[in-house]
């Protein structure tokens, strides 16, 4: 398992990350290690409904909601290097399980166009490796320091 940029998202993440100030966002989404699918097959779904029909399990733990970014992304451009970098803001889920726990294995971002936008009208953009298994406590993502994303 590993992290990587979504194969329909190459080329563009670096656009979608830098939702405007309309009703785009950035979603943060955290898959369960049951019915997870090996990244090659991950990295090539189209659609967020498309990763939910491969197998792969939403998060069901108390208190879980997907989150919503419109803000808490930076991007670094380094001329010297000729690349961008993308991080991340850490996300907690405050009381993460309790009555319902889950073991996790992925966190996925995709773009969503619209409030109103289906999972179907959702593009995946990364996966990583998410390592957890909730007890009640607060649940704490950040994404290594290489950062999200880079471009180069």
């Amino acid at each position: 398992m590993g992290n990587g940029i979504a194969t329909y998202a190459k080329g563009r993440f670096i656009q979608w990350s830098t939702v405007s100030a309309g009703s785009d966002a950035i979603l943060v989404i955290l898959l369960q290690t049951t019915g997870l699918v090996a990244d090659a097959t991950m990295k090539n779904y189209a659609t967020l409904a498309a990763v939910f029909s491969g197998g792969n399990v939403e998060a069901t733990f108390t208190n879980y909601a997907r989150k919503v970014l419109t803000t808490g992304l930076t991007i670094t451009v380094s001329t010297g290097a000729s690349t961008a970098t993308l991080t991340m803001a850490n996300y907690t889920w405050s009381a993460a399980g309790g009555a319902t726990n889950n073991t996790l294995g992925k966190l996925i971002t995709a773009y969503r166009p619209t409030a109103s936008s289906t999972d179907s009208q959702c593009i995946p953009l990364s996966y990583h490796d998410c390592t957890a298994t909730t007890t009640g406590s607060d649940l704490l993502v950040s994404i290594a320091g290489t950062g999200l994303a880079l471009a180069s």
